[in-house]
């Protein structure tokens, strides 16, 4: 969820007003080493996401939960290389090629403008998405601090539910943050943002040893088909860093070894992701909620872990909010900062997460979405018609499977979020 996260967009603010064929980066002067390059790895997909791991490993059983995660974290892993390798066959056509600096740039290399808006597009739905999510994480956990109790179930705040206060008091605050023009004056707030997360999965993951060598509750192995695409949507939404990969690679400093680097990190994220949804759910069992810190009770360092994260996940979403704002602002306001535009879409994601009822309901909904076409469908698809002239028939096979599979379990998958969501409402 940092700082570096945000250039992932397909679009961004430069001198000139941008045109389609406009780079999203310039030049880096900067290169990374290794381990900076790992650490960059682990802040641009490390986010949110995890929070909801031991809920669906509730869903779908702890086996099939990890078997699915690892499944989810090798074919993101490979298609960012096939991002990549795709970035370093049209730049390598020609020695007049344009730069290919981010996503959307080789969106629109290897299929013009309607490449670069459909990566426009599935930017846009998936970072509002990961805010909406946001909004909802703080605002449940705040409602689940202050306001629930045994003896007040279904409580008020003249008149309204906990949740809705707590969204539209953080309305204002957002309209001010999300009118910074630039993220350096962010920058800070990320920083904060990845060291809270880092030490609240700490915090979280031995409480969760603790209870379960007191508890042992009873786990189940499997859960039922019908809960696949429920636990696929939130195992890929955990991976939410696969716009950042070009900018990665290009900043990396010794650019033959960024494969084995990210295969590492993708390993290591993998684990710990593992880790921390496993023994979320060893330690509460059925009674696991689809925010996990909620099961942690309402003693001092639990407030302190759960209130450390609502600050973090209420500075981030500015920062996660911003390559929207790249997007829309060059589409429609000729690449100039635009106040109103800027509002208006705070005001939707706000709207959006007063209707949506669960946590982790919604991180499936964007995973299983968005999340599964930005992932999969669109870099076997570019890599594809990069390499259309020099695949054998394996490759082309793996690309395809990739394109039609990834389509299918976005359609039936975002169905079956949609359904989960609705039944909840009704």
């Amino acid at each position: 969820m940092g700082f570096k996260k945000d250039e992932a967009s397909s679009s961004s603010h430069v001198l000139s007003i941008p045109r389609e064929d406009t780079p999203l980066l310039g030049k880096n002067q900067h290169l990374s080493s290794p381990s900076k390059t790992f650490a960059n790895v682990f802040i641009a997909i490390v986010g949110a996401g995890v929070l909801g791991l031991p809920y669906t490993f509730k869903r779908t059983g702890w086996v099939m939960g990890s078997v699915m995660l690892f499944s989810v974290a090798f074919l993101t892993y490979h298609c960012m290389m096939l991002l990549v390798y795709s970035r370093r066959k049209i730049e390598s056509c020609s020695i007049k090629a344009a730069k290919v600096s981010s996503f959307g740039d080789l969106g629109f290399a290897v299929c013009g403008p309607v490449g670069r808006l459909s990566v426009d597009v599935m930017i846009i739905l998936s970072q509002a998405g990961f805010c909406v999510s946001y909004l909802i994480f703080v605002a449940n956990t705040l409602a689940y601090l202050f306001n629930y109790s045994i003896a007040k179930p279904d409580p008020r705040i003249l008149g309204f539910s906990p949740k809705a206060v707590y969204i539209w008091g953080c309305f204002p605050f957002q309209l001010g943050l999300n009118s910074v023009p630039t993220l350096t004056l962010l920058a800070p707030l990320s920083i904060f943002a990845d060291v809270v997360e880092l030490g609240a999965m700490g915090v979280v993951m031995v409480e969760d040893v603790m209870i379960y060598l007191q508890n042992r509750s009873v786990l189940e192995m499997f859960g039922g088909f019908n809960v696949f695409f429920y636990g696929l949507g939130v195992a890929v939404y955990a991976f939410e860093g696969i716009g950042m990969v070009l900018p990665l690679e290009s900043e990396t400093r010794d650019k033959d070894k960024f494969g084995k680097i990210l295969g590492l990190a993708m390993a290591f994220i993998s684990l710990l992701f593992g880790a921390f949804g496993v023994l979320g759910y060893f330690a509460f069992g059925e009674d696991t909620k689809d925010i996990i810190t909620t099961n942690l009770g309402q003693g001092l360092l639990s407030t302190f872990v759960q209130l450390g994260l609502c600050i973090n996940l209420f500075f981030t979403f500015p920062l996660m909010m911003n390559p929207v704002y790249e997007v829309m602002e060059r589409r429609f306001c000729e690449g100039r900062y635009c106040l109103w535009l800027r509002w208006l879409v705070v005001l939707a994601v706000t709207f959006i997460a007063l209707v949506v009822p669960n946590f982790a309901d919604f991180l499936s909904l964007v995973g299983s979405s968005v999340c599964i076409v930005l992932g999969f469908v669109l870099p076997a698809l570019f890599h594809l018609i990069a390499f259309k002239n020099e695949l054998r028939w394996h490759g082309l096979a793996s690309d395809a499977a990739l394109i039609v599979m990834g389509t299918v379990f976005a359609v039936y998958g975002t169905s079956s979020s949609l359904m989960e969501i609705l039944a909840k409402k009704l």
